[in-house]
Parts: structure tokens; sequence; C-alpha cells
């Protein structure tokens, strides 16, 4: 048998059955979850020169070892020596379940969602504290703070207590919604453990949140002009969408539409594929994309899919129709000036358009959307001089 390449990516992939084994063999989860990290530096060190036959036996044992030693230099070290005994072979891989329990653990309901999304990073992403830093645009200090914390609350709890599906879900797609920073591309992360996670189990949810990650991502050079600055849909350059992603997206999405237990990230789904099948955005089959915004909205009663449901009502039945659903809606939602705004330009009336993107500005959550938002309203003020 011929020796694996170094692939940081396979190393990173291993992370969660490396640390299933020993857990399952005994270990706490935060001693092993630093078991394994230390594990993982070491194969960054020494794989690009000298790469292991088996690599997951490889992180085992070494895994194991510095476990071990941490273990023996305990004041308690005879108590944890009962329960961690001392350097038995590389078992078998970790079975599915085994290694499926930790992306429950890591995503536990007594966590915070960022303690959950930065711990799930550095458990089951196999990625060092200071590159989930990085990528939250915090300080390593902070964020080693904000795992230690998280550590020591999902270790109180146990691994063989079943799993929430959806808290998983919710968890890794906030991973991807975070963006991308430094070197560090939290959605390509969220999209390989999705992978890993839809390779493990046999959930159509799981599939529908990968198809619509893959479905997001295909338009990510789009999105941005040169200058960093926003460009809406309608105004996207096509040609730069990821065919490749998209087809994916798209395939893996019918299978779990075919399957009949619809979810609210297939639904999600169902309406970027709609968006990406489109050659133009006026293309766009709206009226089937409200029907999905309509299933979502019973799915999941969430205020943003009611809001972005208007924003498709008007593209299909006309900015009136639009402006009659946004207003059963609460005007405290973000985003809900900025939606007014648009509807009030389709409608003709752009000075009332004009103040409420300049009102929408001031609300913005980031520097790039208060800027498009300025912009929108100059170029209204404008017109109407």
């Amino acid at each position: 048998m011929g020796t694996t390449p170094f692939d940081p990516a396979v190393v990173r992939s291993l992370a969660p059955d490396v640390l299933a084994i020993l857990v399952r063999r005994g270990a706490g989860f935060a001693a092993g979850e630093d078991a394994v990290q230390e594990a993982l530096v070491e194969a960054w060190r020494t794989w690009p020169d000298d790469p292991p036959r088996d690599p997951k036996a490889w992180l085992v044992t070494v895994a194991w070892r510095r476990l071990v030693d941490a273990t023996r230099s305990e004041v308690s070290r005879r108590e944890r020596e009962e329960r961690v005994d001392a350097r038995p072979a590389p078992g078998p891989a970790a079975s599915t379940d085994d290694s499926l329990q930790l992306y429950f653990l890591c995503a536990h309901p007594s966590l915070t969602p960022s303690s959950a999304a930065a711990l799930t990073l550095r458990a089951v992403g196999g990625l060092t504290t200071r590159q989930i830093a990085e990528a939250y645009l915090v300080p390593e200090a902070t964020m080693a703070q904000r795992i230690s914390r998280a550590k020591r609350t999902v270790s109180e709890q146990r691994l063989d207590r079943p799993g929430d599906v959806a808290t998983v879900l919710r968890t890794l797609y906030l991973v991807f919604n975070e963006g991308y920073s430094g070197d560090l591309d939290l959605a390509s992360e969220a999209i390989r453990m999705t992978r890993q996670l839809a390779a493990a189990v046999d959930h159509p949810e799981i599939s529908g949140l990968l198809a619509l990650m893959l479905l997001h991502h295909a338009r990510r050079d789009a999105r941005t002009a040169p200058d960093g600055s926003l460009v809406p849909l309608a105004e996207q350059d096509r040609t730069q969408w990821d065919t490749a992603a998209i087809t994916e997206g798209v395939a893996i999405l019918q299978l779990a539409l075919s399957r009949d237990r619809l979810g609210e990230f297939q639904a999600q789904a169902a309406i970027a594929a709609l968006h990406a099948d489109a050659r133009a955005f006026n293309a766009t089959d709206w009226v089937q994309v409200v029907e999905w915004y309509d299933e979502l909205v019973r799915l999941t009663q969430n205020p943003v899919a009611q809001l972005n449901r208007v924003v498709a009502l008007a593209q299909a039945d006309g900015a009136r129709a639009g402006l009659a659903a946004l207003a059963e809606l609460d005007d405290s939602l973000p985003r809900f000036s900025a939606v007014a705004a648009h509807l009030h330009e389709m409608d003709g009336d752009l000075a009332l358009a004009a103040r409420l993107y300049a009102e929408a500005a001031t609300k913005a959550t980031s520097t790039a959307e208060r800027d498009h938002l300025v912009r929108q309203a100059a170029r209204l003020n404008a017109a109407t001089r």
C-alpha cells in the first residue's frame, strides 16, 4: 500500500472520526479534542515530507499518546488512568453513529449559536483556534476563551443521547453565512462539513442544506464588484456563476424533494434553484418562487421569509400587490425599509423611495450594505431633481 499525499482538507475531515474514537474509549470531550488538535498540528508538520499509509490510524495513535501523556501529568493520574487505559493499538474507525454524535454535541442547545459554530469548526472541522479567530475577526485569546467555555459546557453532556439534526443544520448554515475573511473561507468549510455529514446520514434536509449552500456559493463571484461594492441579483453577470456547482446542487435537491419529506432547507434550496435556472432576472419564474416562499413560511413562520416573499410577489404580480402584502408585516423587521424603498421605486414614487433607501442605510448591518443603500438613495435623488 502506498502512502497518502498530504492534503490539508483530508486531514481536517478526519478530525471528527478521530475524536469520536477517543471519546468512545473513555476520553473526556475537552481533553480528547485538545489531543486531536495536537495530533493535527503534528500532521501538518510531518506529513508533507513523510505521509502515513493510514492517516486515520496515525492520527488516532498520536492523539491517544498525547491524551495519555496529559492524563499522567495530572494530580488525579490514578483515577483518570482507570478510565483512560495506556496506549492501546489503533482500533477500527469510529462508526457513523459515533462521529455523528460529535455534530450533535457541538451544536448542543445549551450553547449559544456563535459558540456552537466555533466549536463545530474546531472539533468537527479540525481548524485551529487561530484560524477560527481570524475568520471571525476577533483576537485569538477571545476565541480561545469562547471555545474553552463551550467545551466545558458540552463535557457535561452525554454522547449517547439522541441528537437534533435541525440544530446541527442551523449551526452549519450559520457557519456558511459568516462570510469570507483572511485565509479561511468559512463558506467552503461549511460545505465540506455538510458533505461529510450528508455522506454519513441519509436525511433529506441534510441534502437540502448542501444543495442550498452549493447554489448560493455558485453565485459568489458575481455578488461583488471589483471595488467590493454589492451587486444586486438583478444586475449580476450570470456568466460568472459556477454552473458545475449549480448542476450539482440542483441534482442533490431533486433527489431530496423526491423523498416527499419537505423541510425548510429544501424549500430555500428550491427558491435558489429557480434563480439559478433563469437566464436573466426578468426570466425568473416568479410565480413558482412565490409558491415556494409560501411553503417556507408555512414551515417556519419566519418573518424574514415573509419579507422575501413580498419581494417575489411584487415581481410576479406588480408593485401594488407587493406593497399590500408588505403593509401586513411588522415594520420593525430587518430590511423592511429597504424592501419598501424597492417597491415604491417599482411603483414610480421615486422621492419616497429615496427617503426610504436613506432610512434603510442607517439600519444596515454591514458597510457594504449601507454603502449600496446610500448609492440607491443618491441615484433616485438625482433623478428627481
